[in-house]
């Protein structure tokens, strides 16, 4: 089996992770939003997050600044507007009025919820220790919205490049029951 060389600038669109969502945050009375892809679970209960933000974007600093954000899941009939809210800076513009985005109060963090969204999270940074030298922060959950519109919601998943996958079929396997 014959194999390629890859770049290394590329290995990222092999472990890309899922699903994309949309943070808000908010801080001193400036709300932004953005689009994220680089995200995990950390652990379960109660349910910790991390999430990588450059220290080049608006919100890595209102992130900073609040200690709070919202993790928005958005479906694929987001997905043309999350890729804009991602193209733009909220320095620049306010993203909520530009790209029509309807802003919701949370009940335990500042940042709106995007009531779009099937999901919402409203999180807290309860670790910043890796914020300096890697841009992760580590989020714990506060609350979790679901708005159950669909039976089957279809999240949206980044390649790298401007390329997206629709998560697609279900199927279950035996698994070792907690």
């Amino acid at each position: 089996m014959t194999k390629k060389s890859l770049p290394l600038s590329k290995v990222y669109q092999l472990l890309e992770p899922g699903p994309l969502v949309m943070v808000t945050t908010a801080h001193q009375g400036k709300t932004n939003v953005m689009t994220m892809t680089w995200h995990m679970m950390v652990d379960f209960e109660p349910p910790i997050l991390a999430c990588v933000i450059s220290d080049q974007n608006y919100t890595f600093n209102l992130i900073k600044k609040s200690k709070e954000c919202v993790i928005n899941i958005p479906t694929v009939e987001l997905a043309a507007k999350a890729v804009k809210v991602g193209n733009s800076s909220g320095s620049k513009v306010d993203k909520f009025e530009k790209f029509h985005l309807l802003q919701e109060k949370a009940s335990h963090v500042e940042a709106p919820l995007l009531p779009e969204c099937y999901a919402n999270l409203e999180c807290r940074v309860v670790d910043m220790k890796m914020s300096k030298k890697y841009n992760i922060f580590i989020l714990q959950v506060l609350k979790a919205w679901l708005r159950p519109t669909k039976k089957r919601p279809r999240t949206i998943h980044h390649c790298g490049n401007g390329v997206f996958v629709v998560d697609g079929d279900m199927f279950q396997l035996p698994s070792k029951k907690k």
